[in-house]
This record gives C-alpha cells, sequence and structure tokens, in this order.
C-alpha cells in the first residue's frame, strides 16, 4: 500500500497490514492485538473528519466508514503521537479512499444497489441518470489523478485549511493552492477527455 506522509520531513508511515510493535505503557491487549491508550481520545475527536473525506471520494457514506475502521487500524498500529493525528488520519483517509475506488472493489456494491432498484421509479428518472453519471465521472477522472494531487483536493474540498493540507502532505502553504488549482485543472480536463470518448 502507500506510504503516508505523518507530517515531518523523512518519516513515513505504512497504511497497508504489518505487525505492531508491543503496546506502548498505558495500552491496553484485546484479542491478542495491543490497542493504543489515546485510540478512543483520537476516534472521538476525528472520526467524522476521517469518514468526511474517505465519502467525498467514494460518494458512500458505508463504504467511507469501512475507510475509517482501516485508517483508525493502521493508526492504532502507528507510532504517530495523538497531538498529530488529525493531518495523519486525513492523509491515510484520502489514500486508502482513493486505492479502493481505484482497485474497483465498489463495482460489486454498485451492481447490487443497481439490482435493489431495478424495480423502482424516480420522480425524474433523466435526472439522477445525468447526476449519476456526473458523479462517476469525477471519480474516474480523480482516480486518474497524480496521486499527491488528488490527495490535496480531496482534503481541501473536505474542508480541511491550507495549512492543514500542508502540515498533512508536508507541502509548504504557499504551495497548497498551486497544487489544488493544477489538480482541478486536471480533474477538469480529465472529464473533458471522459465526456468526447462516450
Amino acid at each position: 500500500m502507500d506510504l503516508v506522509r505523518q507530517g515531518r520531513p523523512g518519516i513515513a508511515v505504512d497504511v497497508g497490514v504489518r505487525a505492531r510493535p508491543p503496546a506502548r505503557e498505558g495500552g491496553a491487549v484485546t484479542g491478542g492485538a495491543a490497542v493504543r491508550g489515546d485510540l478512543a481520545e483520537v476516534f472521538r475527536r476525528d472520526y467524522q473528519r476521517v469518514v468526511g473525506v474517505a465519502a467525498r471520494v467514494l460518494g458512500s457514506r458505508d463504504e467511507a466508514e469501512d475507510v475509517a475502521q482501516e485508517v483508525f487500524l493502521a493508526f492504532n498500529r502507528s507510532s504517530v503521537p495523538a497531538g498529530e493525528a488529525t493531518g495523519w488520519l486525513a492523509v491515510a483517509a484520502a489514500h486508502t479512499a482513493l486505492n479502493t475506488l481505484r482497485s474497483g472493489r465498489r463495482r460489486a456494491s454498485r451492481e447490487e444497489a443497481v439490482a435493489a432498484t431495478a424495480g423502482t421509479v424516480a420522480p425524474d428518472v433523466a435526472e439522477a441518470v445525468l447526476t449519476a453519471e456526473d458523479r462517476a465521472a469525477v471519480r474516474a477522472g480523480l482516480a486518474r489523478l497524480p496521486q499527491k494531487q488528488a490527495v490535496a483536493l480531496v482534503l481541501r474540498h473536505s474542508g480541511l485549511s491550507y495549512a492543514e493540507v500542508a502540515a498533512a502532505l508536508d507541502m509548504s502553504p504557499g504551495s497548497v493552492g498551486t497544487t489544488v488549482r493544477r489538480a482541478e485543472s486536471a480533474l477538469r480536463k480529465e472529464m473533458v477527455r471522459h465526456a468526447s470518448s462516450d
């Protein structure tokens, strides 16, 4: 899996599944797995933001909650201090959601949703179809962007400030605006390319 920058130069945390060192003092052990002593506090503080970032990428709260679970499990295995967790978690949520989007794991759930609604008629079917197609095109375009641009765009449009995005991605605050504008421009080009290929 991708490496996620912790916010300090030269430090990266792997979001993949990996054994964690023995629990720190104050950590609990449940079912053989060590639990950080600060996990509950960080979870309460940052859960909604993590779900929000993932939902912005995936368009599904259920899938975003699955991503949040993966992200908090990765945080539990990490050595990221609780005070620096907010940015790390937002970046991890964006990376994990983008990886989910790119891997095509969503196909099964989309097919189930279509099958479940096959017999229902929406008030304005044409509008609903166009909206769904537009959202799907945006997500497909987002998945084709370079990872750093895609993550910066998702974080900024998820409500993080320029300073928070800069800290989370280990960038200078002045370069965040440029990166986001480039990402928006690249996404528009992807949308035009997608529309012209139909």
